[in-house]
């Protein structure tokens, strides 16, 4: 949906990475990695093109609130995110593979939650059901009545792909999106 904004020809692989955060690594270390990684396990199917890699990770102060991944997980973080603010590092990778040109780029964005109850968490779940988005919420449905602002450089960042960062990086390639 994002990418299809830019109006490029594209396909979507979905690369098999282990995206479990290693020891003690900081939550935009593990985006950047992880954005990497799907970059480079697709670089292999395409000898001759720009492999775009990204990854998103939430942190709540010093705890990092991956994908829920069940009903049960996603209530439990959204509890800790009711009234406060967490950071959702996004980044990006292009990867030419003709070349082997890497580059990176993020984007931070600070979301501020409204306070929720119990009932408005478990209406929220069922409907939107974000079992496969960090912290359990989906800025781009009905997730955003959760959030009371949102401060960031790239708004498409919190839904997942940093587009002006992109932009950037594909012109860096020579794809001139305009």
């Amino acid at each position: 949906m994002l990418l299809a904004r830019l109006q490029l020809t594209f396909q979507i692989v979905a690369p098999e990475v282990d995206e479990q955060a290693l020891p003690d690594e900081a939550p935009l270390a593990t985006a950047t990695r992880l954005a990497t990684a799907k970059a480079q396990r697709v670089a292999a199917l395409y000898p001759d093109a720009l492999i775009i890699g990204s990854d998103q990770v939430c942190a709540l102060s010093n705890q990092v609130l991956g994908k829920p991944g069940s009903h049960a997980s996603a209530c439990a973080q959204l509890r800790k995110l009711s009234g406060k603010q967490a950071t959702f590092f996004t980044a990006i990778s292009v990867l030419n593979t003709a070349s082997g040109r890497l580059q990176q780029a993020h984007d931070l964005t600070q979301v501020c939650f409204r306070g929720l109850d119990d009932a408005q968490i478990e209406r929220y779940l069922l409907r939107d059901k974000p079992y496969a988005s960090a912290g359990s919420a989906k800025a781009e449905s009905l997730g955003i009545a959760l959030v009371e602002a949102i401060k960031t450089e790239d708004p498409s960042a919190i839904i997942g792909l940093p587009l002006i960062k992109l932009v950037t990086l594909l012109n860096n390639e020579g794809v001139q999106v305009l």
